[in-house]
Formats: structure tokens, C-alpha cells, sequence
């Protein structure tokens, strides 16, 4: 992957100096995973910062026998930097949706980039604040329907990684569980608001090729923005 590649593709990354961005691709490391192989054990949290060139994934809580997808990512995200920061254990894993191309760095040579370059740095806890801000909006919206959280749900992921597509915003055809998990939501009413989003003409489930396109955006937003 060239450098400017690979800073269009990471939002993280398009602060970075050219120096950096060479040197990071250097020592990073590709992987490949098909759909449903696990990507991370949560006994390797912590190792490395992964990111996703291609494909979706899904971070999941498990207890026991009991497991909760907690987040989907996508394209140009990235994983595995808080358990670098604060070395602490970590009761989650990260499972493959689809078929994932990933770079891993090591922990010591992200730290040590860091460190290097004040504009990833900054850059990084840029970042880290919108996620935290998307899941403070996600505690605010705890009481909102389900079509209102469903809806924001969708939004957030055509937004942050989906394709433009002849009919709108395309992206993956995530699983109705791990939609209603992410969503907190259940699994009957996710069916059931996808079903009725579907008679409305406001997306597409193409179970060929595994995909939705979202539409009607515009539409979903107004109805994301009901809370």
C-alpha cells in the first residue's frame, strides 16, 4: 500500500507526516480472515493497533456461554489502541463478519511513532473523543424507540463506512443479532423495523451479495435525529 493510500483510507493517519506514514507501513503486518474466523483472542488485546483495510468486523463481550457484539467496524477504523494505552486485560474479542484484510503495528512501535510525531498523536486522541461522544449520544438514545436507535445505528454505519452504490449508501448485511445488540434493541424488533424499512422503500437487502444500501438516507436521518 502506498503512503497516500494509506493515509486517504485511516482518517487517523491523513495528519501524518510522509516520513511517518513510510515508516509505519514498513513495519506493519498484513492479515487475512475469512467470514466468522476470530481476528483477536482477548487474551491478545494489547499486542498490537489493527487496522481494517477491508471487511467488517464486529467487537463482542463474552461471559461464559453469553457473548454481546458491542461494536461494528468497517473500513478505514482501527482496534486495539486503548489496550495498548492502558495495559489493562480485556474480556472482549473481535470476530470476523466478512473477508478482512488488517495491518497489525506492534504495540512498542505505535508507542514509539507516537512519541515521534505530535500530529498522530493529536490526531489519535481526536479520535478517541468522538468515540466517546458516539457513545455518550448512544447512553442519551437508551430511551428513545427502537426505530428512532435503529435507525441512528444504520446512519452511523453508512456514515462512517459506507460505499456509494447506484441506490445510495451500501454496507454490509450485518447479522439482525448483532444489529440488535449493537443497537441494544431485540433481535424481533430489529426484523421487524428492517422489514418495515424495507416495504418503505427506504433500503435494500441484497442477501446475495450480502449488502444493504440505505436508500433513503436522508430519510433515516430525520428519523435517527426523533430522540
Amino acid at each position: 500500500m502506498q503512503t497516500e493510500v494509506f493515509s486517504e483510507v485511516f482518517p487517523l493517519m491523513n495528519t501524518a507526516s510522509p516520513q511517518t506514514l513510510e515508516w509505519l507501513l514498513n513495519v506493519a503486518v498484513e492479515h487475512e480472515y475469512p467470514a466468522r474466523r476470530t481476528v483477536l483472542m482477548e487474551d491478545a488485546w494489547g499486542n498490537a493497533v489493527y487496522f481494517i483495510v477491508s471487511g467488517w468486523i464486529k467487537v463482542r463481550h463474552t461471559a461464559g456461554e453469553d457473548s454481546v457484539a458491542l461494536a461494528i467496524l468497517g473500513k478505514g477504523d482501527f482496534f486495539g489502541e486503548m489496550a495498548i494505552l492502558d495495559e489493562s486485560p480485556r474480556s472482549t474479542d473481535v470476530i470476523a463478519l466478512s473477508p478482512v484484510k488488517l495491518l497489525s503495528i506492534s504495540r512498542e512501535r505505535f508507542i514509539q511513532i507516537l512519541f515521534k510525531d505530535p500530529q498522530l498523536h493529536h490526531r489519535m486522541l481526536q479520535l478517541m473523543v468522538q468515540r466517546l461522544r458516539q457513545t455518550n449520544l448512544r447512553l442519551q438514545m437508551r430511551t428513545a424507540p427502537p426505530a428512532v436507535k435503529l435507525a441512528y445505528t444504520l446512519v452511523s454505519l453508512g456514515e462512517s463506512y459506507g460505499q456509494e452504490s447506484d441506490q445510495g449508501r451500501q454496507i454490509f448485511n450485518i447479522p439482525f443479532q448483532d444489529l440488535a445488540d449493537v443497537t441494544e434493541i431485540s433481535v424481533e424488533d430489529t426484523t421487524k423495523i428492517m422489514e418495515k424499512l424495507h416495504e418503505k422503500g427506504w433500503i435494500e437487502i441484497n442477501t446475495g451479495k450480502n449488502t444493504v444500501d440505505l436508500i433513503n438516507f436522508k430519510q433515516l436521518i430525520n428519523l435517527a435525529g426523533k430522540v
